[in-house]
């Protein structure tokens, strides 16, 4: 998969942190040296916005990076401007699927678990109107159509010729739910088993059977980057979502899946509980 703008933007400051530390400079510092305030350095290390080339040019002689890691780190810099196929859309989006769809248009695996609706990159279009119309009870049909749109072009990644892995475990509750009736849910359903078929998706169910376990929370997803550095946590909220990165809550949630994975059924068995759901009355 080739490396995105966004990839770029988080690399960059990822590794300008790490020389800032190897150097024992603080934020205040290495900002001085190089005539930049603390807190634009501090917007440059923590991934936000944009970034002048010169100045991590001139950050990185200050840090002792070697000519490769300089010439490198200047290429990111100029590279690293945010742009995707959502930044024309006529309506706006909220801040969090913003993020959502910069972050995912250049993941390299996602990990969801999905314990009330079928994830959304494997929802069908009449499912996934179903779903916001009941998640957004006072919404607009025009915007319910317009989140729709979106979550359907989401879809398009994995039809990319190098598209990421999606590993997800999908609690037996979320097949059962009957969401927009049940000729919805049972071409959802089959849509599911389809998709499963595909050597880069996925699918495990975690039975009734397994009880309690690690994230009786709520979903998630783990969307991984082309190094662990730049994975980042998604967390379903009411109204939006959560997005973590700090490596404590990395661990987590990615020990999590794991165990999740774990303790789902292996896939072959996944397919036949999803299919004699389909079959029920």
């Amino acid at each position: 998969m080739a490396v995105g703008p966004t990839t770029r933007r988080r690399q960059l400051g990822a590794d300008l942190r790490r020389l800032r530390d190897r150097k024992g400079l603080t934020l205040e510092e290495a900002g001085a040296r190089v005539g930049i305030s603390k807190a634009t350095l501090s917007r440059y290390e923590t991934k936000e916005g944009t970034v002048k080339w010169p100045a991590v040019e001139a950050l990185c002689r200050e840090y002792g990076a070697s000519d490769e890691e300089r010439l490198a780190l200047v290429e990111l810099a100029k590279g690293a401007k945010i742009q995707g196929w959502w930044r024309s859309l006529a309506d706006p989006i909220p801040d969090s699927m913003n993020l959502m769809l910069t972050l995912e248009d250049e993941v390299v695996r996602e990990d969801h678990y999905a314990c009330m609706y079928i994830p959304g990159l494997l929802q069908t279009r009449a499912y996934a109107e179903a779903v916001h119309r009941a998640s957004e009870v006072q919404c607009p049909e025009r915007e319910v159509q317009h989140m729709v749109d979106i979550r359907m072009k989401r879809q398009e990644l994995l039809e990319r010729a190098e598209p990421p892995h999606i590993w997800c475990v999908i609690d037996e509750a979320a097949l059962r739910r009957r969401v927009g009736g049940r000729d919805v849910m049972q071409h959802q359903l089959q849509h599911l088993l389809s998709s499963a078929q595909q050597p880069h998706i996925t699918v495990q169910v975690l039975p009734f059977s397994t009880g309690a376990h690690a994230a009786a929370v709520g979903s998630f997803a783990v969307l991984r980057g082309p190094v662990p550095e730049l994975d980042v946590v998604y967390v379903d909220l009411l109204g939006g979502g959560l997005f973590m990165e700090k490596r404590p809550e990395l661990e987590r949630y990615r020990l999590a899946f794991e165990y999740l994975s774990a303790q789902a059924l292996d896939l072959e068995s996944s397919a036949e509980l999803v299919d004699r759901i389909v079959r029920e009355p």
